[in-house]
């Protein structure tokens, strides 16, 4: 095996940060971060909790923005003092090229951030999973897939706020949609958009047949107060009833889950987490809101691409196979990535999907 040239690695990494710093604007962010801490320190700033809630989420993003590069630019900037040092130790090279291997995956996922630059792609996420063709195989692959973004989530601390959930009768849930609070989050999850297909022996057939299901996946920006979408009260039909679960002193004993349905687009939301139906109805107004702006968005790009005569964004419906039998393996059926580590996937360890599918959408 060649040895490394760890010189040469570490004026990669600094090549590429040179140029991530160039792209986030840095005396920028350190601007917008003065500007938004005089808008914090206003005295009557939580008069108005709404804007007060979105004036320190921006403060917080900018501000984690700066420790970020701050932090690996002082990362990189060490690494050529830390192989002097490991230099003569028993164990001190390999704890730099421990931490050369961190500091590089870590510029290359900073790097993957500054391809979200779409209009929407720094705001937080809804996330709306549906059981598809299947039947009681697509239900219970639906509940993998949830449990995948939850774990992925939960790698990341992103903070996950789950709006409504029905159950299948037999196993595994019809649909789920959730809330992502984080950083580009939409922009970092709205690559896994489309259907998810899965081949495995159903543990639901006594003969132990293989079987394919599928699972749709929506992902849309949340809605801002800028962002104007106006609905009309007559155009929306409003249902109430009681929430549904596996059981337990958890399910509501009232009719307090509320679902609403777009009657000139069809579209339908539903959400049962808050007590009372006012919550619920609130809440549900501002998913619906979201769906219909992500409509919007779309058909604004339908009609650039017309223009354009490019048909290249259109990914198809299926965009991910997970194959467990006869053979192990994932694979992006757009970026041709895959790994043969299924329970590692399915445990929220996609990250490298993601990244690929960014990469790919950059380049189509």
């Amino acid at each position: 095996m060649a040895a490394r040239e760890y010189q040469l690695e570490i004026d990669a990494i600094d090549a590429t940060l040179i140029s991530i710093e160039k792209v986030l604007d840095l005396p920028k962010l350190r601007k917008q971060a003065a500007e938004l801490e005089v808008e914090a320190g206003v005295p009557n700033l939580w008069d108005d909790p709404e804007a007060a809630q979105k004036i320190t989420s921006r403060l917080s993003r900018v501000q984690s923005e700066i420790a970020k590069l701050s932090d690996l630019r002082q990362r990189v900037e060490d690494l050529p003092i830390l192989f002097e040092l490991a230099a003569g130790e028993p164990d001190g090279v390999a704890d730099a090229e421990k931490e050369l291997d961190a500091v590089k995956k870590s510029v290359s996922e900073l790097e993957v951030q500054t391809l979200l630059n779409g209009e929407y792609d720094d705001r937080d996420a809804l996330i709306t999973i549906r059981s598809e063709a299947g039947g009681v195989e697509a239900a219970d692959w639906t509940e993998m897939i949830m449990r995948m973004y939850l774990r992925y989530c939960e790698r990341h601390s992103f903070k996950v706020d789950v709006l409504e959930t029905s159950y299948a009768e037999e196993a595994g849930i019809k649909s789920t949609t959730f809330k992502v609070s984080a950083p580009y989050a939409y922009g970092t999850l709205s690559v896994e958009q489309g259907t998810h297909r899965l081949v495995r022996i159903s543990p639901f057939d006594s003969q132990s047949r293989r079987h394919t299901s599928f699972a749709g996946v929506e992902v849309v920006p949340v809605v801002e107060q800028s962002d104007h979408i106006e609905i009309d009260e007559k155009e929306i039909r409003v249902d109430v009833y009681r929430s549904s679960g596996p059981g337990g002193q958890g399910v509501n004993t009232t009719d307090s889950a509320v679902r609403l349905t777009h009657i000139p687009t069809g579209i339908v939301v539903s959400c049962q987490n808050e007590r009372s139906q006012i919550q619920n109805k609130a809440t549900a107004m501002a998913v619906l809101q979201s769906k219909l702006l992500e409509r919007r968005r779309q058909e604004e790009q339908a009609k650039i691409n017309a223009l354009k005569g490019d048909n290249s964004g259109s990914w198809g419906n299926q965009m991910r196979s997970y194959v467990l039998a006869p053979y192990q393996m994932v694979k992006d059926l757009r970026t041709d990535y895959e790994t043969g580590n299924t329970s590692a996937v399915l445990n929220g360890e996609i990250d490298d999907f993601i990244e690929a599918g960014i990469r790919w959408r950059r380049s189509s």
